[in-house]
């Protein structure tokens, strides 16, 4: 298992092409962005005492997350994940899934999970029936990614972060996504291995927010209950 850390802070478009247009000569594009960018679509899930989100906003040294990911929606390339974290180090544990098996857990079918040979489809399994865990959200944004050698860096920026209640399938053009930062801003997000080069530490913005206790999933959550509590009393 590979950890790394990960940094997040929460920045505008201006530091975002200052920061690009400084580290140029270092970064390269990310050859899986053929055309400089892709979206993102997770699938969050959580118990029934959002041990996940809890865990998140109170700053847990050790948590972790399942989501469902793809790519530019393409439903050839669908991954199961788990996103662990233990201090400050990262790592994250994957394995395939079809959109037949996606269709069936997101209906409740978590039988064949068991039946797999692979450790964390039979891990998600024991989390559904032992601990409730059921679709919490959806996280949509777009993400432009680079690489840097130097460390094993990749710093993204990822724009237009919106969420959406789970009531649609993955796949489906009918949910209604809501945006959760202000106009303008944007998540950058740097990983790396082994060191953070000094050049890149210099370039963050000096009034960049780090985002803690923050993340995507935390902030698409509270905008859709948000938004269901309003819906609600309207």
């Amino acid at each position: 298992m590979k950890f790394r850390h990960e940094l997040k802070y929460l920045i505008n478009e201006g530091d975002a092409e200052l920061i690009r247009e400084r580290l140029s000569p270092l970064l390269q594009a990310d050859p899986h962005a053929q055309q400089g960018s892709y979206s993102i679509r997770s699938l969050y899930f959580d118990d029934i005492f959002n041990t996940a989100y809890i865990d998140k906003i109170n700053g847990a040294p050790q948590r972790k997350k399942y989501r469902v990911r793809v790519y530019n929606l393409d439903d050839s390339f669908i991954r199961l994940e788990c996103k662990l974290k233990d201090l400050s180090y990262v790592s994250k544990l994957s394995a395939p899934l079809t959109r037949e098996e996606l269709a069936r857990i997101l209906y409740g079918d978590y039988g064949f999970l068991l039946q797999s040979p692979d450790p964390l489809k039979q891990q998600l399994y024991y989390e559904c029936i032992s601990r409730i865990l059921r679709p919490k959200v959806y996280v949509d944004y777009e993400r432009e990614p680079y690489v840097l050698d130097s460390g094993d860096v990749r710093i993204t920026f990822d724009r237009n972060v919106r969420g959406a209640y789970p009531s649609q399938p993955m796949f489906s053009d009918e949910m209604t996504f809501h945006y959760v930062l202000e106009p303008g801003k944007l998540v950058m997000e740097v990983k790396y291995t082994e060191f953070l080069p000094r050049i890149v530490k210099q370039l963050l913005p000096a009034q960049a927010a780090e985002m803690a206790a923050f993340s995507k999933y935390t902030l698409c959550c509270d905008t859709i209950n948000y938004m269901s509590a309003i819906t609600s009393i309207v």
